[in-house]
């Protein structure tokens, strides 16, 4: 075999080597992620105590700094609940500013969703959750704060 044809198989060889070991660290990478799991948030310390709307004006005034202080922390918020949303294997509760349409929403997951079902419209609850998100929505005018993995604070 001419020269030219060996170094053209071998850099050929090392470049799929190379792909198959990125698409192995890929895989590896999802898998970690996909199958990630948390620590009970009832069994967890909040960082943090808050109340509902002061929260909301919180992040109102200082977007970032107050994703950088709340970030993947679990907090207990203090709110009267305005609507409950029952989905599949979900419950999602929601704190709404009714003067401005800002609000809070909490998702309890299955482990949790019993004690959810407890709560009614118009309660006074504290809740336990993982904080997530901060957006405003252009369509509905408004702020909303997502939380997941959320208990009741008892």
């Amino acid at each position: 075999m001419p020269k030219q044809t060996i170094k053209r198989n071998s850099w050929r060889k090392r470049i799929l080597i190379g792909i198959l070991v990125l698409a192995v660290i890929a895989a590896g990478i999802y898998w970690y992620v996909a199958t990630d799991k948390y620590s009970d948030t009832k069994d967890r310390k909040a960082a943090y105590t808050v109340s509902a709307f002061d929260f909301i004006q919180e992040f109102k005034q200082d977007e970032k700094s107050a994703k950088e202080k709340y970030n993947e922390k679990i907090l207990v918020v203090n709110g009267r609940v305005s609507a409950i949303e029952p989905a599949d294997t979900t419950m999602n509760v929601k704190f709404i500013d009714k003067n401005t349409g800002d609000y809070i929403i909490f998702a309890f997951q299955s482990q949790h969703l019993a004690e959810a079902k407890t709560i009614k419209v118009g309660d006074s609850v504290s809740i336990k959750a993982a904080y997530r998100d901060f957006i405003y929505s252009e369509i509905l005018d408004a702020y909303s704060i997502t939380f997941q993995r959320s208990t009741l604070n008892k």
